[in-house]
């Protein structure tokens, strides 16, 4: 769904960015301001400033921006069109589709409609489990067995669904109302005439969407009867593949921790929040999916998979390797950890402390080790035939990989296990003849000094070591790279993506649409992003960074492969600084009694330092 630029202003103009805030965060009037405690790092003293005349909030400690798409993009975790559709609900307003005729949009209006009435049946379903909870001993035994408190199972809205056929009847007197089967709640044998409730004798815990909406619940067995776990089916607001149990309730906690723990089952997530680690979520009776490493993502920068140490345990790793391979940019951490048989990661802390875990955690086998570890499974490497099936079994994962400093480190490791030389593996894997020299895209000589394969002369480039550039002309350097390759924007942080679509003028509101187009679309080809940029107001500044007057009355246009994540971060790093070194000369116009100036030109001075050194070690690297 394309949504209109034009409808986007209009719904920031309405839209009040310091009440959006305000409903998470504490506000206090502060000058011109509002601050508060940023809720996306552990701060004792604020620094978090949320703007009603430019309608932006910004961290001064952090570094995170932006508007109120933004903000309850980040704190939520919603998609660009999630967000943008809640804040329109908040403000009356209804999202345009351009590209669905007037029948597509009442079905989609039906099925919204359809969706929040199944929502509606759940939590009500979900308030009886835990009317029903609260009235059986046994139930309330059972989770005091596990070591879970009252609190902790409140949290969590932990019920209980009684042993009982048809006890959702006292809670719907309609039983037969096909609500109740489409969400799941109730099974229909059409060839008895039958209906019964899905849940029966079952400690019940409510899976929530990232907006803590009840879309099925997961009921665990009291006694030994089978399966132990039960899920809701697939219904239309609920699909396995795409939600996580408990990531809902994790979300804050991933931003303080720092990390995500993948775990197996609902009750490791529940006690383990319970035992100081609430940023564990659950997959849902399935393996690992793309779609669930991609919603993780959007909280954080690290995952750790955590899995039993037996035979099933390494093929559920082996899976999530293999799903999270095209995830792992460079600024990103993924990890695995693999418990002792005996233990969960309940019974491991409870018996050695939460210290001792948190140690493990820490000590867990990264990407990379791992892949090396699951290539060489049943490989000889003391036998040619042994490297060679090494070589086999790493390349298909290998070229998983995206483009980066850690797809580079991984070849050459294991073109030492293989005994090949690095570029020689390459030349296998990617077909490029070893010894030949690398496309370097702008600069190369290929067509000619200064050509560009996309027609014309290649854009301007400032020479590394000259005079700092303005901010404008570091937003264009990074634009142009951006366009020419919109896959680097996946390699990028959610810093460095708060940085660049917190921007003010062209450039602001074209990396706020590229962000919108990943969101959408992945990462197009520079023809797509051409055509999908006409008419927007940033048109003609991107139309300056990458010369598209210029190209061929054929509009064909190559993407440029010479521009690397290394050039990227270099450019950003020059941005933040340019960013930085206005702030800091609007900081110190403040008048010297104004409370914020001092806290602020100390972050801002320290931050700088801070760039400037990892400016030079990558320089001299």
């Amino acid at each position: 769904m394309a949504i209109p630029q034009s409808f986007l202003q209009e719904l920031l103009a309405r839209a009040d960015v310091v009440e959006i805030v305000g409903r998470y965060v504490p506000l206090k009037k502060g000058g011109a301001n509002y601050m508060g405690l940023c809720p996306f790092h552990g701060e004792k003293s604020p620094s978090f400033s949320v703007s009603p005349t430019k309608q932006f909030f910004h961290c001064f400690g952090c570094g995170k921006n932006g508007n109120a798409i933004g903000f309850l993009m980040e704190h939520a975790g919603m998609s660009f069109p999630e967000a943008v559709k809640d804040l329109a609900q908040q403000y009356g307003m209804q999202v345009p589709d351009d590209d669905s005729s007037p029948q597509d949009r009442a079905r989609a209006a039906e099925q919204k409609q359809r969706q929040a009435t199944l929502n509606e049946v759940l939590e009500k379903a979900g308030a009886a489990y835990r009317k029903h909870l609260k009235a059986s001993p046994r139930a309330v035994e059972y989770l005091k067995g596990r070591g879970l408190s009252g609190e902790i199972a409140r949290e969590f809205g932990l019920g209980y669904a009684p042993d009982g056929w048809r006890t959702l009847a006292s809670v719907f007197p309609q039983y037969d109302d096909p609500l109740l089967a489409e969400s799941g709640l109730v099974i229909v044998n059409d060839d008895e005439d039958k209906r019964y409730d899905r849940f029966r004798d079952r400690i019940m815990f409510p899976i929530r969407n990232v907006k803590g909406e009840c879309i099925g619940f997961g009921g665990r067995v009291i006694g030994d009867g089978t399966p132990k776990y039960l899920n809701s089916p697939e219904t239309p607001v609920f699909s396995k593949g795409r939600e996580l149990y408990g990531l809902f309730e994790a979300r804050n906690a991933l931003r303080e921790h720092g990390y995500v723990l993948v775990t197996e089952g609902y009750m490791d997530v529940v006690a383990l929040a319970q035992l100081g680690f609430p940023n564990a979520v659950a997959t849902l009776g399935t393996a690992c999916t793309p779609e669930h490493v991609q919603k993780l993502f959007r909280f954080t920068d690290a995952v750790v998979f955590s899995f039993d140490g037996d035979e099933a345990g390494r093929r559920a790793a082996r899976k999530a390797l293999e799903v999270a391979l095209p995830f792992a940019t460079d600024v990103r951490s993924v990890k695995f950890l693999f418990l002792p048989a005996e233990h969960d990661p309940d019974s491991y802390i409870r018996e050695f402390g939460r210290d001792a875990f948190s140690r493990f955690v820490s000590e867990a086998t990264p990407l990379s080790q791992f892949l090396i570890l699951a290539a060489r499974e049943g490989c000889d490497l003391a036998t040619a035939e042994g490297r060679a099936h090494l070589a086999a079994n790493a390349k298909p994962l290998w070229t998983q990989l995206p483009e980066g400093a850690l797809r580079r480190q991984l070849l050459g490791e294991i073109a030492d296990l293989v005994q090949i030389d690095l570029r020689e593996l390459e030349g296998l894997w990617t077909g490029k003849r070893p010894g030949s020299a690398p496309a370097r895209g702008p600069r190369s000589g290929r067509n000619g000094p200064g050509a560009w394969r996309g027609g014309g002369e290649a854009p301007a480039r400032r020479p590394r070591g000259g005079v700092r550039p303005s901010l404008e002309a570091s937003a264009s350097n990074i634009a142009r790279m951006l366009l020419a390759n919109a896959r680097l924007w996946e390699m990028l942080s959610h810093a460095e993506h708060d940085l660049l679509c917190g921007l003010e003028g062209d450039f602001g509101e074209l990396f706020r649409w590229l962000d919108h187009q990943a969101h959408e679309h992945g990462p197009q080809p520079l023809a797509a992003l051409s055509v999908g940029m006409q008419g927007q107001p940033f048109e003609a500044a991107a139309r300056r960074v990458i010369e598209l007057d210029k190209l061929q009355p054929s509009g064909r246009v190559v993407e440029d492969p010479g521009f690397t994540a290394a050039d990227l971060r270099a450019a950003l790093v020059k941005l933040q600084l340019d960013v930085l070194d206005q702030e800091l000369k609007r900081v110190q116009a403040l008048p010297p009694t104004d409370p914020e100036r001092a806290i602020r030109e100390e972050q801002l001075i320290r931050r700088q330092f801070a760039l400037k050194k990892q400016q030079a070690l990558e320089k001299a690297g």
